[in-house]
């Protein structure tokens, strides 16, 4: 059975930094994607990073991070990892770990909550 099991977040002040980690019950190698996902109170769940795997990795970021966040994975640790830099309050949220496979079901971890507040 996979768990997607996040971890790192916390209380953090305005310009702080956080590092989220996903540690992945089943070989990373296996998603050909994984993800950081965040949804804040009463907005919709978006898109923080994703990044492939494989031969060729690819990274992707939402708009909103403008060179704050790294988004990385230690396959030898099935671990995702999202390195957050410059936090402001509006990156408060729950962030949520994705790990997808070609074809198949996503898997989604329980998330861990940010809060960025003086």
């Amino acid at each position: 059975q996979v768990q997607l099991v996040e971890s790192g977040g916390g209380l953090v002040q305005p310009g702080g930094s956080l590092r989220l980690s996903c540690a992945a019950s089943v070989s990373i190698r296996s998603f050909d994607a994984m993800g950081w996902y965040r949804q804040a109170p009463g907005k919709q769940r978006e898109l923080v990073a994703t990044i492939t795997g494989g031969v060729g990795i690819y990274i992707n970021y939402g708009a909103f991070v403008k060179g704050r966040f790294t988004i990385s994975r230690d396959n030898a640790k099935n671990t995702m990892y999202l390195q957050m830099n410059s936090l402001t309050p509006e990156d408060t949220g729950v962030y949520y770990c994705n790990g997808a496979r070609q074809g198949g079901p996503a898997f989604w971890g329980q998330g861990t909550q940010v809060t960025v507040s003086s």
